[in-house]
């Protein structure tokens, strides 16, 4: 048996054990990595280690230990009552005023991680606070991100149409943009509905009895002190520094977060505590494993399975749901990179729409962003408040494990089916 499958089986196992054994799924994930790559593949500890997410890890941290301290000197709190302010009260609308800003700050050029890690502290503490579902409001922000991160001057646009124009396929930038606005936008209106967005429609909140979680009394305005306009300058440089002047947004977060922990030491003493430790051991370590299975050529061997298939049809649906269910575990931005140049063999035959084959392709691997495995959708499950966490972590798995499912089988009946692209 080839290492490959010794990688899918050893990946099936993984969930197996964690979810059978209430495990850490992550520190699994590293006996996984340990194993295989020792004894099967023959790796070096440097090489095993080659596949950790020290930017993930460094996101996770950074952010949510700077929002940890906003929280602790009610920052967040005067954020949240100018939210409040901002919608005139309407709780129904702040859910969609986040899908819009977020996709805003992705279609200008923002990558859609940093869009979703400044977005994503300040929407669930809203939600947290306002008893709004936290599925509702964080697969709107994660939605929103990817309503707009596939812009013509997008990261993941740019990517797309980078590669189809150096692959000499047919492209349609405008046509990609607004197909992907349109799926996560229709996608979200599922979300609404599906997460309790009905019964926020009659719900409103005054601005002026905000009640402080920290550092007030009920009933009293939250107002702005020397600390939180400092934490207020502190997230400002975060969000300018990470969209427009392309920081790391993790390194920068982690330095803020510290800047702000030696002028306010009494405030932070206890922040560190608050990151998402568990949260991070099980990120890290899947993302490890899959990118070893990534390095051994197990996503290369999948591909390559594909075009031994004879239906143009089910061919198509397989490379969406490879890029679906690789995506769910790894990079997006990787997955966009490496998958369209595997379909390019398959697509020069002409046999489906060129066009609608990358709109289904990058709907099917965008779409899982929403996983707890993922960038985006560990940003969520981190920002949520700890006692609600492992529940979104769990629902948030369920949800983007099923869009690896979903999301090819829609995208492929509307973009490949009709052949009209």
């Amino acid at each position: 048996m080839s290492v490959q499958i010794w990688s899918i089986i050893g990946l099936v196992l993984i969930f197996l054990l964690a979810t059978l054994r209430s495990v850490n799924m992550g520190a699994v994930a590293f006996l996984g990595t340990f194993l295989i790559g020792t004894f099967l593949v023959g790796d070096s500890a440097d090489e095993l280690f080659g596949g950790f997410p020290g930017d993930l890890f460094a996101v996770l941290v950074g952010v949510t230990m700077l929002f940890a301290i906003a929280k602790a000197n009610g920052t967040v709190d005067w954020m949240i009552h100018a939210g409040v302010r901002a919608v005139r009260g309407r709780i129904a609308l702040v859910p969609w005023v986040m899908f819009l800003v977020t996709s805003l700050l992705t279609m200008v050029g923002a990558v859609v991680p940093g869009a979703v890690a400044i977005m994503a502290p300040i929407g669930l503490n809203f939600a947290a606070r306002y008893r709004i579902n936290p599925m509702l409001m964080g697969l709107l922000i994660i939605n929103g991100a990817t309503a707009g991160g596939f812009s013509p001057i997008s990261i993941f646009g740019g990517i797309t149409n980078g590669v189809v124009e150096r692959s000499g396929l047919p492209g349609n930038p405008l046509l990609l943009w607004a197909s992907q606005f349109a799926f996560n936008l229709a996608l979200s209106v599922v979300v609404f509905f599906l997460f309790g967005g009905r019964e926020l429609l009659g719900r409103t909140a005054e601005p002026e009895s905000a009640e402080l979680s920290n550092g007030g009394t009920t009933g009293t305005t939250v107002r702005l002190d020397a600390q939180r306009i400092l934490t207020l300058a502190g997230l400002l440089v975060l969000a300018v520094g990470a969209l427009a002047l392309e920081f790391d947004v993790g390194l920068l977060a982690l330095s803020i977060a510290t800047v702000l922990c030696v002028l306010h030491p009494g405030t932070a003493k206890s922040c560190v505590a608050e990151v998402a430790w568990p949260t991070v051991l099980l990120i890290c370590g899947v993302v490890t494993y899959v990118s070893m299975m990534e390095r051994i050529g197990t996503i290369e061997f999948l591909g390559d399975g594909v075009a031994g298939i004879g239906v143009p049809l089910l061919a198509a649906f397989v490379i969406c749901l490879i890029g679906a269910a690789v995506s769910a575990f790894a990079s997006t931005t990787g997955i966009l990179g490496a998958l369209i140049p595997l379909a390019v063999p398959f697509l020069l035959t002409g046999q489906v729409g060129a066009i609608g084959m990358i709109i289904a392709l990058t709907v099917s691997a965008s779409v899982v962003d929403s996983s707890p495995f993922s960038t985006s959708g560990a940003l969520v499950v981190a920002g949520a408040p700890p006692e609600l966490r492992e529940g979104v972590f769990r629902r948030l798995m369920v949800w983007g494990l099923s869009m690896i499912a979903v999301g090819p089988v829609v995208s492929c009946a509307l973009f490949v089916l009709p052949g009209w692209l």
